[in-house]
C-alpha cells in the first residue's frame, strides 16, 4: 500500500492554489472581463511573475502555507494578479461574443 502511494506522488506548484484562491476576489473589484479565457490568462501571467513553490510531501505543503501567511508573500501575489489583470484587460484574447457572454453571467 505504501509503495502505491509513492508511485502517485507528484510535485505540485502550490503557488497555483494561492493565485486561484485570491483571483476571483480581486477580479470582483475590477472592471476586467471574467470569462474563463481571461481568468486563465490572468492566472498564467501572474504565475509567471511569481516564484514557483513546489511541494510533494504534506510537510512541504504545510511549509508553503506558512509562507503564505507572511505579509510580503501575500502582497507579491496580489500585485502579480493586479498587473496580470491590467495586461489582459488591455489585450483580451477573445472576441466580442465571448465578452458579452461573460458579462451576462455576472
Amino acid at each position: 500500500m505504501a509503495m502505491n502511494l509513492k508511485e502517485n506522488m507528484r510535485p505540485k506548484n502550490y503557488m497555483e492554489d494561492v493565485v486561484f484562491h485570491r483571483l476571483d476576489d480581486i477580479l470582483a473589484s475590477t472592471d476586467c472581463c471574467r470569462c474563463q479565457r481571461c481568468r486563465m490568462d490572468i492566472a498564467a501571467y501572474a504565475l509567471n511573475q511569481l516564484p514557483c513553490k513546489y511541494v510533494v510531501t504534506h510537510e512541504g505543503e504545510v511549509y508553503s502555507k506558512l509562507l503564505e501567511l507572511q505579509r510580503q508573500f501575500e502582497t507579491d501575489v496580489i500585485i502579480a494578479i493586479l498587473k496580470a489583470i491590467e495586461v489582459v484587460k488591455k489585450n483580451p484574447r477573445h472576441d466580442g461574443m465571448q465578452l458579452q457572454g461573460a458579462k451576462d453571467e455576472e
